[in-house]
């Protein structure tokens, strides 16, 4: 299971990193241009989907490595899962009903999540940024029991995560100016 959420960090790096590529190479490029608009044709009216998909794996993947595999959750990992956690029900619901109107309150857990999703994976790579304060005796920040690949950590994980939900809403806010979708208002 460990190796397969790293895969899956992994890929979402790879995507956030394609759609940011293809996204501003677009404004260059013709031919970029051309894809830009064939992948926002395809995602169009799924990029809830998939980012609910993202924060409910997120989700699943801290509860399995923690209940599970019993590794206890140090201060940071609890901070990012206070963001990760209401993105599942936020994004499975929206994208059910259809709910366009609830893509800035995804954008800001997210947004909140990411730094300390970053700065928890940076000072697990550099122990000596860690002056104190947010790290406990028993369950140090730095320490991370999961480390495939010598990079892909529980942080790495999700900073991955929060990275591509982000991406996801940016691209759904691009599709909503063509859309034929509906808004749904309170």
């Amino acid at each position: 299971m460990k190796l397969f959420f790293a895969i899956l960090a992994v890929l979402a790096n790879v995507a956030v990193v394609g759609l940011v590529v293809v996204w501003i190479g677009s404004r260059f490029s013709d031919s970029l241009a051309a894809l830009r608009h064939r992948i926002d044709e395809s995602l169009h009216g799924y990029e809830y989907w998939i980012g609910f998909v993202v924060a409910l794996v997120s989700t699943v993947g801290s509860l399995y490595l923690s209940e599970v595999e019993h590794f206890e959750p140090c201060r940071l990992c609890w901070f990012q899962r206070i963001a990760m956690y209401p993105l599942a029900p936020i994004l499975g619901i929206a994208a059910w009903r259809g709910d366009r109107a609830i893509r800035p309150y995804a954008v800001t857990l997210a947004a909140i999540g990411l730094p300390i999703s970053a700065w928890h994976y940076l000072i697990q790579n550099f122990p000596s940024l860690e002056s104190g304060g947010s790290c406990s005796p028993t369950v140090p920040c730095t320490a991370d029991p999961l480390w495939v690949w010598g990079y892909a950590t529980i942080p790495y994980m999700a900073l991955s995560g929060f990275a591509l939900i982000i991406t996801l809403m940016v691209v759904a806010r691009s599709n909503d100016r063509s859309d034929d979708f509906p808004e749904v208002t309170p």
